[in-house]
C-alpha cells in the first residue's frame, strides 16, 4: 500500500523516487506537491495528446503507489521501445489521487488506465469502467476473489496484494531477550496485545541499558507515529481497520452504513502504545513525517514500525543507507487486545485495482489491455513487479523466479501455514476521505492534548453515519 509525498511523475521533476515511508522532507510537501502535479500533468496532458494525434492506440496510465514510480516510467520506455505504442505514465501526488483523477477524466485526452480502491471507489466510477471478464488479463487471475463486479462485469482487477503489520527489528529483539529481567525470553513469544505493551513498554524504560549493552542508539520502542500527511493514513486508515474489522467479523457483514465502534476502546490502548513508547514527544506528531519514521526504523532508533510489505525495498536500498539488513526484519500482526488474537495474522487485501477506461477509444482500449497483458507475461514485466516493486500479485504467471523476494511476504505466509486468520482490509468501506481527515485530526488532537477520546469516537462513529448518509443523498 504505499504512500510517499512525491511530486508527479517524469524522472526530470524528481531526485528521489523510491518510497520512502510515504512522506517526503517537509510540512510543505502538500503544497509542493500540488504545484508539481499541476506542471507533471500539463506536460504528460501534451505528451498523451501528440501520441494520440498520430492515429495508433496509446496508452495513459494514471498510478496510485508514487514508491513505483520509477519503475513504471522505466516500464512503459521498455515497452514503447519494443512496440512503438506510447505509454505515458503521471503518478499521482500522495493523497490526492482521487482528485488528480477528477481533473484528468474531465479532459478530452483521458487515462486508459486509472486504479480504485475497492468497493466505494468502484462506486464513484463504475460509469468509466470497461467489463474485462473477456480479457486475456483476466484470463491470468488465480481467484475471483481479487476483482471488482458489477453483476457479472469485471470492472476492476487487483494487481498487487499487499500486507501489513508491525515490522520489527529482530536482532535488537533477540539481544534485548538475552537482558536480565526481560519480560520475553523470545520474540515468539509476543502474541497478544498485552504482551507486546510489556515488551515495549520495558524497552522504552530501558533505553539506555540496551544501548550501552549492545551498541544500539534507540530512542525509542516505536517509530514516531506522525500525523504530517505523508504518514498519518497509517493510523486513520490502516490501524483503524483493526476496530472495523472486528466488528464486521462479530457481526457477519462486510460493510455497513452505521459502525458502532465496538472495539474503540481497543483501537485507544494501541495508540496510547504508539505515543508513548516512542522516539518522540506526542506533541510533536503534527510535524512528523513517514519519511523520518522510516529513517528511524532503518538507522536502528526504533525496534517497531507500523507498516507494510511496500517498504522492504525502502528498507533494504543500500542509497539509503540504513543500518538494517533484510536479515534484521520480519513483521508480526497488529495486536489491539481482542479475545483469541493468538491466532491472528497479518493484515493482508488490495485497494489496488486496474480499470480500463470504457469512455476511451477502441484503439486506446486495446493497447491498454496489450500493454497489461505485456506486464504480466514478459520477463520485464515480470522482474520488475516481483523484484523491482516487490509485488505479490494475483496472476498465475507469477512463479519460481518471478515470485517475490520480501521477507515480510515471507513472514505473512509463515502465519497462514501457521493457520492464523488473516485481517482483511475493510478499509475499503470506509465512506469517504472526509472521514479518514476527522479520525486523523482527533486522533492528533487527543495526542497532543487538545483533545479527548470522545473525540475520537465521534469522528469515528457520528462521522461514518454521515458521510455514508451524504453519499446516499448525491
Amino acid at each position: 500500500m504505499k504512500r510517499k509525498v512525491l511530486s508527479v511523475m517524469l524522472a526530470t521533476a524528481m531526485t528521489a523516487t523510491l518510497f520512502a515511508g510515504c512522506g517526503s522532507d517537509a510540512s510543505n510537501a502538500d503544497s509542493a506537491n500540488s504545484a508539481d502535479a499541476t506542471a507533471s500533468t500539463t506536460e504528460a496532458g501534451d505528451a498523451k495528446t501528440d501520441a494520440a494525434a498520430s492515429g495508433s492506440g496509446s496508452v495513459y496510465y494514471l498510478n496510485f503507489k508514487p514508491e513505483q514510480d520509477q519503475q513504471w516510467q522505466d516500464l512503459a520506455a521498455k515497452y514503447t521501445a519494443e512496440t512503438g505504442t506510447e505509454v505515458t505514465v503521471i503518478t499521482a501526488a500522495d493523497g490526492t489521487y482521487e482528485q488528480t483523477l477528477k481533473s484528468e477524466m474531465a479532459k478530452s485526452e483521458a487515462p486508459t488506465l486509472f486504479q480504485v480502491n475497492g468497493p466505494v471507489g468502484l462506486a464513484n466510477w463504475k460509469d468509466y469502467c470497461m467489463d474485462l471478464s473477456g480479457s486475456e488479463l483476466y484470463s491470468h487471475l488465480t481467484s475471483d476473489d481479487f476483482v471488482l463486479k458489477d453483476g457479472n462485469a469485471v470492472q476492476g482487477i487487483a494487481y498487487v496484494i499487499e500486507t501489513y503489520g508491525i515490522i520489527y527489528n529482530k536482532t535488537i529483539l533477540n539481544d534485548y531477550c538475552t537482558m536480565d529481567n526481560a519480560v520475553i525470553s523470545s520474540v515468539d513469544e509476543i502474541n497478544n496485545f498485552a504482551t507486546l505493551k510489556a515488551v515495549a513498554d520495558d524497552i522504552q524504560s530501558r533505553l539506555d541499558e540496551i544501548n550501552d549493552k549492545f551498541g544500539y542508539d534507540l530512542q525509542g520502542a516505536f517509530t514516531s507515529a506522525g500525523m504530517d500527511g505523508s504518514s498519518d493514513w497509517r493510523f486513520k486508515t490502516h490501524l483503524a481497520n483493526l476496530p472495523i474489522y472486528y466488528e464486521y467479523k462479530d457481526k457477519g457483514i462486510n460493510s455497513t452504513d452505521a459502525i458502532e465502534g465496538t472495539y474503540l476502546d481497543n483501537y485507544k490502548q494501541i495508540w496510547d502504545l504508539y505515543i508513548t513508547d516512542s522516539t518522540c514527544d506526542p506533541g510533536m506528531l503534527s510535524s512528523k513525517t513517514g519519511d523520518e519514521a522510516e529513517s528511524e526504523f532503518g538507522m536502528e532508533e526504533a525496534v517497531f514500525y507500523q507498516n507494510g510489505t511496500w517498504e522492504y525495498g525502502n528498507l533494504t536500498n543500500e542509497e539509503n543507507g540504513y543500518l538494517v539488513t533484510a536479515e534484521d526484519m520480519s513483521m508480526m500482526p497488529i495486536y489491539i487486545g481482542v479475545e483469541g488474537e493468538e491466532n491472528q495474522g497479518l493484515c493482508t487485501g488490495s485497494e489496488n485495482y486496474w480499470c480500463v477506461n470504457s469512455k476511451a477509444s477502441a484503439e486506446d482500449q486495446q493497447a491498454t489491455l496489450d500493454f497489461l497483458n505485456w506486464v504480466i507475461t514478459s520477463d520485464a514485466g515480470r522482474e520488475s513487479m516481483a523484484h523491482e516493486m516487490g509485488f505479490t500479485t494475483p496472476f498465475d504467471t507469477f512463479t519460481g523466479e518471478y515470485e517475490a523476494d520480501n521477507v515480510f511476504i515471507q513472514a505473512s505466509n509463515q502465519y497462514i501455514a501457521d493457520g492464523k486468520y488473516s485481517v482483511t482490509w475493510n478499509f475499503s468501506t470506509i465512506p469517504s476521505e472526509t472521514w479518514k481527515d476527522g479520525v486523523g485530526s482527533a486522533l492528533l488532537e487527543y495526542a497532543q492534548g487538545t483533545g479527548d477520546w470522545d473525540g475520537v469516537v465521534s469522528a469515528f462513529v457520528d462521522g461514518w453515519a454521515t458521510e455514508y448518509a451524504a453519499a446516499a443523498n448525491k
